[in-house]
């Protein structure tokens, strides 16, 4: 089972491919699955998530004698409940718990919920090249997408129908995003040594960046004089973003003095070592604000926390909902509405001033 793995196809950077044993033929059909995403022009990230959640199937298909077309609705269940009770390496044991009650050794719901969706898209796959095949996984109502008002009015018939999602879905709690108060902001900066530090940490968390977006900015993308972003986000949309005048200001800077001579477009590169010149991976950023969080004691300040604490510092100050969407590049204004319910100060403000109206009109 431990010689199941999933990784990059030599011949092609941009698929992602299982490899193994190939136990009744659950590896080809799996393999022709995330080719089929990889000529969908999905993004190479998106085939990897899909890759390792079938990888985590194939390692249960091996371990159950199972093959791919002898699973039905039951052996989904089954796979689910396997999830659930599975342990993750390099988590505190099962003796410790989160504020929930939950142990923290344990995939987490949305976790459980990717690995159903590269099952589920699987099994849809097949069913689209070979119609005698049906999915084993039932589909449930579909996903509650727009808020009630985007269902009628002018604009209605603009509305996405939305799929329907499966009924073997994990319930997920809906959390609010945490940000960081500004004395944990002050430290966390103060702990960064070089510009290339400070200017992506300024991209999070004075322009709302993704720490994937960051990663992926070309210099070509970044008007230092007009203080203008390109920003490539999810799902190959772009959009432009105004950049603070002072991460413009570390950023100049950054790229007349430390930026290493290199022939890679990339924005951010590594500055030393055997791969210096090389763009900065996904794993080098962790590292960095991992080893930042330990020095300056902010154990919260997570690449993530800095956008969050962007988006909550708009809501505070705020500004108009579809511009905080505009600007932090979300799909869909429920998602920022969420940094409305971070903002006590701007909501108590509100609320005071409706106070005071409806105390005057009696």
């Amino acid at each position: 089972m431990d010689a199941l793995v999933v990784g990059v196809d030599p011949a092609d950077p941009r698929r992602w491919r299982l490899t193994g044993p190939d136990v009744g033929g659950s590896l080809s059909a799996m393999n022709a699955y995330l080719g089929y995403l990889a000529d969908r022009n999905y993004s190479p990230r998106t085939v990897r998530t899909y890759g390792y959640g079938l990888l985590a199937f194939a390692r249960w298909l091996a371990a159950s004698g199972l093959s791919v077309e002898a699973v039905g609705t039951c052996e989904v269940l089954d796979f689910l409940a396997a999830c659930r009770q599975e342990s993750v390496r390099g988590r505190p044991g099962p003796n410790v718990l989160d504020l929930n009650g939950n142990r923290t050794d344990r995939l987490a719901p949305a976790s459980i919920n990717l690995r159903l969706a590269a099952v589920t898209g699987l099994y849809e796959y097949r069913a689209m090249s070979d119609p005698s095949c049906s999915s084993p996984i039932p589909k449930g109502r579909p996903s509650s997408w727009f808020a009630q008002g985007e269902r009628s009015g002018l604009l209605g018939h603009t509305k996405r129908r939305p799929a329907p999602r499966s009924r073997l879905r994990v319930r997920t709690p809906r959390r609010l995003p945490r940000g960081l108060d500004a004395g944990e902001v002050t430290r966390l900066l103060g702990g960064l040594r070089t510009r290339r530090d400070l200017a992506m940490a300024g991209l999070m968390l004075y322009c709302g960046l993704r720490s994937c977006e960051v990663l992926a900015l070309q210099v070509a993308d970044v008007d230092i004089g007009g203080r203008w972003l390109t920003v490539h986000g999810k799902g190959g949309k772009d959009r432009r973003v105004p950049l603070d005048r002072d991460v413009a200001a570390v950023l100049n800077a950054y790229l007349l003095t430390e930026r290493p001579d290199s022939d890679a477009s990339a924005l951010f590169l590594v500055a030393k070592g055997p791969t210096t010149g090389r763009p900065l991976t996904p794993a080098g950023l962790r590292t960095i604000f991992r080893y930042h969080r330990a020095t300056s004691g902010v154990p919260a300040g997570a690449p993530h926390a800095l956008r969050h604490t962007f988006g909550t510092a708009l809501a505070e100050a705020g500004v108009d909902l579809a511009v905080m969407q505009a600007l932090l590049g979300h799909a869909h204004v429920d998602t920022t509405a969420r940094y409305i319910h971070l903002a006590p100060t701007h909501v108590k403000a509100e609320y005071d001033a409706a106070r005071s109206r409806q105390r005057q009109n009696r």
